[in-house]
């Protein structure tokens, strides 16, 4: 008995560092990191990965339910919004920022081919919210009237592939477009929205174009 207390601190240890280094890779380098890679950062053998988590998706369930919860929640504060277009539009930026920060969360909003039951129950809560918000801001008059709840998460992914190309050039250049497709969205506006980016000049387009990979087909 009296050695049975020091392993399980060791095991609890172990599993601390295996997910805080698998969240750290994964928001890094994206979803396509290894076993291997986690626990190298870890500064744990693969096999002490593999004793907590048979492969990677159930990594990344016990690691991202919580993250696609609080994208829910982000959502359900857009609808407290008294005007539903700050909402929609708060939320949209809301979630732009947290793709920015985790290449992995970007990932799995997108990708059903990673995760298991939880993240994939956790992102089924997440749609018909979404689709709410932007209902909402439909009915108020504000969003144009052909726009609809499933067109948000294109839109998500357009925005977040321009985050992606450009990320180490100028990791702020979403805004810009984000500020586009929302005029593109209104149903009236006076005028064009002032871009709060420039544009990437000849030099920055030619080294985001070269530095470029494009997601591998699955």
């Amino acid at each position: 008995m009296s050695d049975a207390k020091p392993l399980r601190r060791d095991a609890e240890r172990n599993l601390r560092r295996i997910l805080d280094a698998a969240r750290e890779v994964f928001a890094a380098r994206g979803l396509g990191v290894t076993m291997d890679d986690v626990a190298h950062h870890a500064g744990v053998g693969v096999g002490t990965v593999y004793r907590r988590f048979a492969n990677k998706e159930e990594l990344i369930d016990a690691l991202f339910e919580d993250r696609i919860e609080a994208m829910a929640e982000l959502a359900r504060q857009g609808l407290a919004y008294d005007d539903a277009w700050d909402g929609l539009v708060w939320f949209m930026e809301q979630t732009l920022i947290a793709q920015a920060e985790d290449r992995g969360l970007k990932e799995l909003l997108f990708d059903t081919a990673h995760g298991q039951h939880r993240v994939a129950h956790a992102r089924d809560t997440m749609a018909p919210i979404v689709v709410e918000l932007v209902d909402r801001a439909r009915a108020a008059g504000r969003l144009r009237d052909d726009v609809e709840g499933r067109d948000t998460p294109l839109l998500q992914l357009m925005l977040g592939t321009v985050l992606d190309f450009s990320r180490e050039i100028e990791p702020e250049l979403w805004r810009r477009y984000l500020a586009i497709v929302l005029d593109g969205l209104r149903a009236r506006r006076d005028g064009h929205s002032q871009l709060p980016v420039a544009a990437l000049d000849e030099a920055q387009l030619d080294v985001a174009m070269a530095d470029w990979k494009a997601p591998p087909r699955r």
